[in-house]
């Protein structure tokens, strides 16, 4: 497991690089909510477009998202992609919301962090990453977010293996620093960008500002 100061000395290369990020881009915590759904298995920009989308019909609002028909939802989110899919596990993660919780997002936040991620891993279509989005960045919980960006960045940099669970990654991170949901949002952003810019399938480590903690050996 990387020391915390390793860690802390590649969150500081990336804020000199990028600067304070503000993630996650949304106007209400019920709008991050929706947004952690629809941005599974595709690009924010699309997201963007579904939200807008949402937004011009008047159906950025749980009741009303719980009560319009799967076909005209679909259509609205579509820009998302697997937008049957993401309608019914909108729908269904609305309905919930509103069942549990009255669609009042305190008193979710209320409920203790390790019960509250239980309750969202229980409805259809929320993994971990979901439910970790939703706990850290509409709640304002101190949970590290790990993505697809995290595993290949620690695993280019020789701290994870291949077969790392998504619970283990997320360990590191929590377990080297303090719980402080301004921190974790920020080094998660973080990683989300060098992921994109440079630590990409194909990595493109030559303009990266992580390259000098390769480890020796390491083709960039």
């Amino acid at each position: 497991m990387p020391p915390a100061r390793s860690l802390l000395a590649y969150y500081k290369a990336l804020r000199r690089h990028y600067g304070h990020q503000h993630w996650w881009p949304g106007e209400t915590p019920f709008e991050v909510m929706v947004g952690a759904i629809l941005t599974q298995n595709t690009a924010w920009i699309n997201v963007e477009k579904a939200i807008a989308n949402l937004k011009a019909l008047g159906l950025l609002d749980a009741a009303r998202l719980a009560a319009i028909d799967a076909p005209s939802l679909a259509t609205a989110i579509r820009p998302a992609g697997y937008f049957n899919q993401k309608a019914k596990r909108l729908q269904g993660f609305v309905r919930w919301f509103l069942e549990q919780f009255g669609g009042d997002v305190e008193r979710m936040r209320a409920v203790p962090i390790p019960r509250m991620r239980e309750e969202l891993l229980k409805v259809k279509g929320i993994g971990p990453e979901t439910a970790d989005s939703i706990l850290l960045y509409a709640l304002g919980h101190p949970v590290f977010v790990v993505d697809a960006y995290t595993h290949r960045l620690l695993q280019r940099h020789g701290f994870v293996g291949e077969e790392a669970s998504y619970d283990e990654l997320k360990e590191i991170f929590e377990s080297a620093f303090p719980p402080d949901a301004s921190f974790y949002n920020d080094f998660h952003a973080q990683i989300v960008n060098v992921g994109k810019d440079s630590c990409r399938t194909q990595p493109r480590c030559d303009k990266c500002p992580l390259r000098r903690f390769l480890p020796s050996g390491t083709k960039p």
